[in-house]
């Protein structure tokens, strides 16, 4: 057989494989919920190359991911709080008995780097520090996030909601924490890890154990996932035992 049609039969085939490799590739849709994201992106890189699918990650505050799967969003894997989740299984848009708990991450207390680290041990330094404080940012409550949420209960309980008002840095979603960068606020209040996913800021510590919140976040599979076995792939690797080395770097722990 000439060397020239061995040659042609080679490429040919090697065309088919690429082909077919192509169209058994899945493209995951994946929403997370902000404080995860750092996880997920961590970890998609190690899922592709080991399947050869790629990961699409979209994050938002809990409260407009649950609405925008509400409204019909496609996707095929979220991260949201179990409460969330729930509420999407009971409405048939997330997969019944899919729902796992991937991990819990403590609210963080942040200032820009070289600021002095204010005291932060107990209740009553906490208080100060957000008293002493120029401009305090934390998410918007009214976002749908979590530890906004909950701040704004805190300082209501605290007696210092008053003080607080006119001094709030209110952010609609994504890292609290740059706007110490940019000089916004002196004082940023968020989960750790988007703490920790922020260049030029200092963590300063976990807020108090007495006011603590831990939020919780579980993921679970699309009803309607057009890719559900790979969906399912992804979803197993966020919650195995790879992923509890990269929520320890991210400043989250397990649930």
């Amino acid at each position: 057989m000439p060397i020239r049609r061995i040659l042609h039969g080679l490429i040919v085939v090697a065309a088919a494989c690429a082909a077919a490799g192509a169209a058994g590739a899945a493209e995951l849709k994946v929403l997370t919920a902000g404080a995860f994201k750092p996880v997920v992106a961590a970890l998609a890189p190690v899922f592709e190359g080991q399947t050869g699918h790629t990961v699409r990650i979209e994050n938002d505050t809990a409260g407009a991911l649950a609405r925008r799967i509400g409204n019909g969003e496609a996707f095929d894997v979220v991260v949201l709080t179990p409460a969330a989740m729930e509420l999407l299984e009971q409405a048939g848009r997330v997969a019944r008995g899919s729902s796992v708990r991937l991990a819990r991450v403590a609210i963080g207390v942040a200032v820009k780097q070289g600021a002095p680290l204010p005291a932060i041990g107990s209740e009553s330094d906490f208080r100060q520090a957000l008293l002493a404080a120029r401009a305090v940012a934390y998410i918007d409550p009214a976002a749908g996030g979590s530890s906004g949420i909950y701040l704004t209960q805190l300082f209501q309980r605290m007696g210092i909601a008053a003080q607080i008002a006119p001094k709030a840095v209110l952010v609609p979603g994504g890292l609290v924490a740059q706007r110490l960068v940019s000089g916004e606020a002196d004082l940023a209040l968020h989960q750790i890890s988007e703490i920790l996913a922020v260049p030029g800021v200092t963590l300063v510590g976990p807020i108090p154990a007495v006011v603590q919140n831990y939020t919780v976040y579980a993921g679970g599979l699309a009803a309607t996932s057009a890719d559900l076995p790979a969906a399912r792939a992804f979803l197993e690797l966020l919650a195995g035992e790879r992923a509890k080395t990269v929520l320890k770097d991210k400043g989250m722990e397990a649930p």
